[in-house]
């Protein structure tokens, strides 16, 4: 690395997943080598929140006396809990932002520091907190690098998305929507390096290593790792380089399909792609019918109705004057199945399909978001694709997780 880097994590930990805990844990276990500025709770859905960043840097805590005698720049507990704070709950509203948290303020106030280094953020989850930063300080843009770890986030958060695509497409951006998968384990494979990583370097590495083992049964999941792993190996201003965390093209826009009918299997959109449904209905007053909430949603007032995909549930979103609207953020492939329903005197309850194609940003639409010449995705080379899953771009994480677990599990070692 050039320099030390500045980084600040958002994260989802204490969700409904069990791998922003590992790689905190990760974190955590090469905290020596950042400038590490925030740890903000930010989940667009799930539990998550502040106290489970605050549990896991007590467990550091006890173990940071032996990690001291292996390596030196440790921060103290002390600072990481002053760092700590707690983001949105839940995903904001339509429009992609709502109220100022702790933790969007927090990414301002570091954003706004004197110092000539950029403030690299470290997206784990929703996009809430960082979209409501930028809402309230556009100024601090500039300042800024993200790397956010898409694929099924951009779901949980899709109206911070689209808010930022909209409003900030001059952002320095990595959008990993499938690259990160190359890291994920082979459960299958039970060697030192996948299935068994836990037990061959894991098991009695301190009070950090006996807390691996609650999430998944220690099973090395670390989806998020690879926004670490990019800042550790080589420059991280330059995302078309090899580096642990991948490698990154740039892209122009973002895959946005808008349907003003209902879809069959013959409608074509994009994996990690939005795809939208506007139709009219009937004409309502404010106080005329009951608000929503849809798991996925914040319980504004304009949300009146479920579209329904994979038995998930997202907001339909009644714009006035007639209009309404739902979107989705794709990410299976294939034949997707879905319904758009509200109890809603004289709705037009509908039910279709749609084909979702395995490529990002894939093939242009008039709808789709443009993006400016910082903004980066998955590599589009088919031989990079991986041969298990099929995630596009994850080879150029894949190639690396040997050398990685390796270096990872050496670290574990010192807590034996």
């Amino acid at each position: 690395m050039p320099a030390r880097p500045r980084i600040l994590i958002s994260t989802d930990i204490g969700g409904t997943d069990f791998d922003d805990n590992q790689s905190m844990m990760h974190y955590l276990l090469y905290s020596n080598e950042f400038d590490c500025e925030g740890l903000v709770s930010s989940p667009s859905y799930g539990d998550g929140n502040d106290r489970e960043i605050i549990r896991m840097i007590g467990l550091y805590e006890q173990d940071l006396p032996v990690l001291q005698k292996h390596a030196q720049g440790w921060p103290s507990a002390d600072y990481l809990r002053s760092i700590t704070k707690q983001g949105r709950r839940g995903a904001a509203p339509l429009c992609g932002f709502s109220t100022a948290t702790e933790g969007s303020d927090w990414i301002v106030t570091c954003a706004r520091r004197d110092d000539p280094r950029p403030l690299y953020v470290l997206v784990w989850g929703g996009l809430d907190d960082l979209a409501q930063a930028l809402h309230d300080a556009p100024d601090i843009a500039p300042r800024l690098r993200i790397h956010w770890i898409g694929g099924p986030n951009k779901k949980w958060s899709l109206p911070s998305y689209c808010y930022l695509v909209e409003n900030f497409p001059n952002l320095w951006f990595i959008e990993n929507n499938e690259s990160y998968r190359g890291f994920i384990a082979n459960y299958k494979n039970p060697d030192k390096h996948h299935a068994g990583f836990y037990s061959h370097y894991v098991q009695g590495a301190g009070h950090l290593g006996a807390d691996f083992y609650h999430y998944g049964g220690g099973r090395p999941k670390l989806g998020d790792t690879p926004t670490l792993l990019y800042m550790m190996d080589g420059d991280p201003a330059v995302p078309e380089r090899e580096s642990w965390g991948g490698s990154f093209e740039k892209i122009t826009r973002s895959s946005r399909v808008v349907f003003t009918r209902a879809t069959t299997e013959r409608d074509t959109v994009q994996r990690d792609g939005i795809v939208e449904w506007h139709f009219k209905g009937p004409k309502l007053k404010p106080g005329s019918y009951k608000p929503v909430k849809a798991r996925w949603a914040s319980g504004a007032d304009n949300e009146v109705g479920f579209l329904t995909v994979d038995k998930q549930k997202w907001p339909v979103y009644y714009l006035g004057k007639g209009q309404y609207m739902c979107r989705y953020a794709t990410y299976k492939c294939g034949v997707a199945h879905y319904t758009i329903e509200a109890d809603i005197k004289g709705f037009p309850n509908q039910s279709g399909a749609f084909f979702v194609e395995n490529v990002f940003p894939g093939k242009p639409h008039s709808t789709d978001y443009p993006l400016g010449s910082t903004w980066w995705g998955d590599r589009l080379d088919p031989a990079l694709y991986s041969s298990r899953e099929k995630c596009q771009g994850a080879v150029t994480v894949e190639k690396w997780r040997d050398q990685v677990m390796e270096d990872w599990g050496m670290r574990c070692g010192w807590l034996r």
